[in-house]
């Protein structure tokens, strides 16, 4: 690849899902995109969005996208059911129109626009963000990977829902704060999604002691992953590093759909680990059927939570018929937290 022809650029806005590589304010870009996943390009911002106009920083912070901001992003795809669906591009040149298809600054082809959301903000590729002469990548800068783990680690507890928005993350960072406050060693982490910081910042900010994502090892989603497994391996490992005494890990998206989550549930080094599964749903269909699909691949949910458990409606079907514990994480997540608790063997007093 060809980097002779290069120059100087400020950014105004920086997304997330580069930070495994650190990108600055001011960078050196290239005419040449090395089309992969993972890439870092810069792109200047063509229209505005009311509804989904703000990137995430690689601080947590959401700063808005105006018309005209040069942004760096990198190259991959999403597949949200209730976000945007959009695709990693098969070539990319300087002055091409793509989409942000998230938060984070992922970028790529929309495939169709949200109807609640409207259209994507398009952007128009100015090129390559280099470093040393070579194309910044990602993925040259993730978590070293694993192809086993320890059979003695810490205890595993796994969030998974039958659809993005169903409660995951609230439920975990209930659960969290909770164990933190009763003096548990909490590591989190995020294994399939789209790149964004938010939902590991909100594990650190209820006293996670450690967080890893996915997108710690070079991965701007999990849409077209290979060797998710080794992913998930990858980030249990690296959370083990702050000796935990256990370790709690949310699935992005639901069990079924664009994000592979089925890879992770099936690897059987992650199986072995599990203690205990909460299962977040929206309605009595999904719980139903979260907890029979899930029992086909070896972890049916000890716990459900979501806002099937708002009321009782919910909470009796799940205890009478499923024979499963049911509990709101925003009615009582105290509660949550100690019987989530006494499924991973945590032998503690919870305590507010």
């Amino acid at each position: 690849m060809n980097m002779k022809f290069t120059r100087k650029i400020r950014l105004d806005r920086v997304g997330s899902a580069t930070t495994p590589a650190k990108v600055g304010d001011f960078v050196e870009v290239s005419p040449d995109v090395d089309v992969r996943e993972g890439s870092v390009i810069a792109v200047r911002a063509l229209s505005e969005s009311r509804s989904y106009g703000n990137i995430e920083m690689p601080s947590g912070r959401l700063a808005k996208v105006v018309k005209g901001n040069i942004v760096a992003g990198v190259l991959g795809a999403r597949q949200a059911l209730h976000g945007y669906m959009g695709h990693m591009p098969s070539q990319v040149k300087v002055g091409d129109v793509l989409s942000l298809l998230n938060m984070g600054g992922v970028i790529g082809v929309c495939d169709a626009p949200n109807k609640d959301l409207g259209p994507p903000i398009s952007v128009e590729v100015l090129g390559n963000v280099i470093r040393d002469d070579k194309p910044l990548n990602i993925g040259d800068y993730g978590i070293a990977r694993v192809d086993t783990l320890r059979e003695d680690g810490p205890p595993l507890v796994l969030i998974f829902g039958t659809s993005m928005n169903s409660g995951k993350t609230f439920a975990a960072g209930e659960i969290i704060r909770n164990w933190s406050h009763s003096g548990i060693r909490v590591a989190a982490g995020k294994l399939t999604g789209v790149a964004a910081l938010r939902d590991t910042l909100s594990m650190q900010d209820n006293g996670a002691v450690a967080t890893a994502s996915f997108l710690h090892c070079g991965l701007p989603s999990t849409v077209n992953a290979r060797n998710l497994d080794e992913i998930g391996r990858s980030v249990i490992h690296e959370l083990e590093r702050s000796e935990p005494d256990v370790i709690m890990l949310e699935l992005g998206d639901g069990i079924i759909g664009g994000y592979h989550v089925r890879d992770i549930l099936t690897d059987p080094h992650i199986q072995r680990r599990t203690r205990a599964r909460v299962l977040c749903a929206s309605d009595l269909v999904g719980a139903w059927g979260g907890v029979t699909y899930l029992d086909t691949l070896g972890h049916k949910p000890e716990v459900i939570s979501g806002p099937v458990t708002d009321n009782a409606v919910g909470t009796r079907y799940i205890e009478n018929d499923l024979k499963l514990d049911a509990v709101n994480a925003r009615i009582d997540p105290l509660q949550l937290s100690a019987v989530v608790a006494r499924h991973a063997g945590l032998d503690r007093e919870i305590y507010e």
